[in-house]
């Protein structure tokens, strides 16, 4: 039997509103779209849900707003199984927001209203200070300010646990702070940014992982949708494959593929097992709509890498 993963997410926790349209608009453009929809999201949230509906035992440091917003966002995280101790609820700021348009093969297009996720704070990462003694493994975004961010990843380092950056949204980031990651997360356009390349073609992406990897990072898995993700570490880069699938909403795909892989790290599986086992779990998130509403359970990741096809 695998030991349970214990996984210490910093991150953000927004409400998502998700409106079903023809198109993703153009600048300047008007499109008439569906009903809209009130969804519990934030990368940092997501990813800790994620990481609990897997089998993790899950801490996040959060900071949410006293408002309606953050009344659901804190009930749906804690029901989720999350351990909300260190999720601050702040009076100052209202709840982070975001505003996503899906098109109909489940492209999106978001734009992000930070709210108290821009609070969160060094002081709230070093209040956690017995979370990451007690965690095997940490993951971090970049929905929260940069400054919280490599505290969090200093801590880290200096109490000997593994760091998980997933760099998103796409910013660029000091060398410094990369050289204490141990695996580094970034989809294609988030890789082009920090390589300074205008983009990063499929058959492209072994060798920019291995960019990457010269960077600093222990190891890079630049995840690929459904064609996988390629991932250069000491042993090599190699691609590990997707899984086909009919996508209906991509929203959070790569928050599941980032809460599924430290979850399978924290088990102690291999590098190229536990990309695998994220793969399949991003690939059941995008047959459904919303975020965190998307993300499967243990049971439903098992069965799929036993049959092959997500439904």
């Amino acid at each position: 039997m695998l030991r349970r993963a214990k996984v210490l997410v910093i991150g953000s926790s927004n409400t998502d509103m998700v409106v079903h349209a023809p198109k993703i608009p153009e600048p300047g453009e008007t499109v008439l779209g569906g009903d809209i929809l009130l969804a519990a999201g934030g990368k940092g949230a997501n990813q800790a849900v994620a990481a609990s509906r897997l089998g993790a035992d899950v801490t996040l440091v959060a900071r949410i707003g006293t408002d309606i917003f953050g009344d659901r966002a804190f009930s749906n995280i804690a029901s989720s199984g999350v351990i909300t101790k260190y999720v601050v609820r702040d009076s100052a700021t209202p709840s982070g927001v975001a505003l996503i348009c899906v098109d109909p093969v489940g492209q999106n297009s978001i734009v992000v209203a930070p709210g108290a996720n821009a609070n969160l704070s060094v002081t709230d990462v070093e209040a956690a200070r017995v979370a990451f003694e007690m965690c095997d493994i940490v993951v971090l975004q970049l929905e929260v300010p940069i400054e919280t961010v490599s505290a969090a990843v200093e801590m880290a380092h200096r109490l000997g646990k593994r760091v998980v950056l997933n760099p998103a949204p796409a910013q660029a980031l000091d060398w410094a702070l990369l050289s204490k990651v141990h695996i580094l997360t970034p989809n294609q356009s988030e890789a082009a940014l920090l390589l300074g390349v205008p983009r990063i073609c499929p058959d492209e992406a072994g060798q920019a992982a291995e960019q990457l990897r010269g960077i600093g990072p222990e190891a890079v898995v630049l995840t690929l949708g459904e064609q996988g993700a390629a991932v250069a570490h000491v042993d090599g880069t190699m691609i590990v494959p997707g899984r086909p699938t009919i996508a209906i909403d991509s929203t959070a795909a790569g928050d599941c593929f980032n809460g599924a892989l430290v979850t399978a790290l924290g088990e102690g599986m291999p590098l190229e097992d536990a990309v695998a086992f994220a793969n399949c779990a991003a690939s059941l998130s995008i047959t459904r709509s919303g975020a965190q509403a998307s993300m499967p359970s243990r049971g439903e990741v098992e069965e799929l890498m036993r049959v092959g096809r997500a439904q």
